[in-house]
């Protein structure tokens, strides 16, 4: 019999790590180098923030080239990057580079500076996992549950656990495959997390919980 799902949450400690980029060649040669930890950030933090007003990038390299570089074919190139394909930080890593680089075999001629105190100031954030007290011990109580728990308890079990453990789903759909609902763990998996808010995606799981209550009643 599998293990009960034990639902976690998470509290960050954001900290900037001294890299600064005010140009194209600057940032290139920082995403090589900076951590996995600085990648994941400037592209999954906003996904966790709530918005008045929806940004256009939510990854943040594509909206400083856009804003702080006016430079709008290579941050909407970055911006469409699949991250739901991505299948660690790594792979999103090499994919900015790649654009990035593209562009430069592109466009001849030096790269454009960004006006002063707008520079891309990398962070990274160190996160804090603990237990939240939810425990579910079988499916419907899963699918329960989840009314209670916390947007960034979403967060962790669908982004941090696929791309910074490299796992190759997300801890949801994992655990009900080892549970044997193979159907419902497919169905999680094919949401979308990045193009709805944490608030959307709990009610999307919800919905298909209670599909499977009608199914099983």
């Amino acid at each position: 019999m599998s293990e009960p799902f034990v639902f976690y949450t998470q509290q960050q400690l954001i900290a900037l790590t001294g890299r600064r980029a005010r140009n194209l060649s600057q940032l290139l040669e920082h995403l090589r180098s900076v951590t996995g930890a600085s990648i994941f950030y400037h592209t999954h933090y906003l996904y966790l923030t709530q918005h008045f007003v929806e940004p256009k990038f939510y990854n943040e390299f594509a909206e400083w080239i856009l804003t702080a570089l006016q430079e709008r074919r290579l941050a909407e190139r970055i911006g469409a990057i699949d991250l739901l394909s991505a299948s660690s930080l790594r792979w999103i890593r090499e994919r900015i580079v790649a654009e990035i680089e593209r562009h430069f075999k592109e466009n001849s001629g030096p790269p454009r500076d960004c006006p002063p105190g707008d520079e891309f100031q990398f962070c990274q954030a160190r996160s804090f996992i603990v237990p939240n007290g939810i425990v579910a011990g079988n499916v419907p109580e899963f699918f329960e549950k989840l009314e209670y728990v916390s947007n960034a308890c979403l967060h962790f079990h669908f982004f941090q656990a696929r791309l910074r453990l490299e796992r190759p789903t997300n801890d949801f759909s994992f655990w009900l495959n080892e549970r044997g609902e193979k159907r419902l763990a497919r169905a999680i998996d094919n949401l979308n997390p990045y193009v709805v808010s944490l608030d959307e995606l709990k009610a999307q799981i919800r919905k298909i919980g209670r599909r499977q209550v009608r199914k099983t009643a």
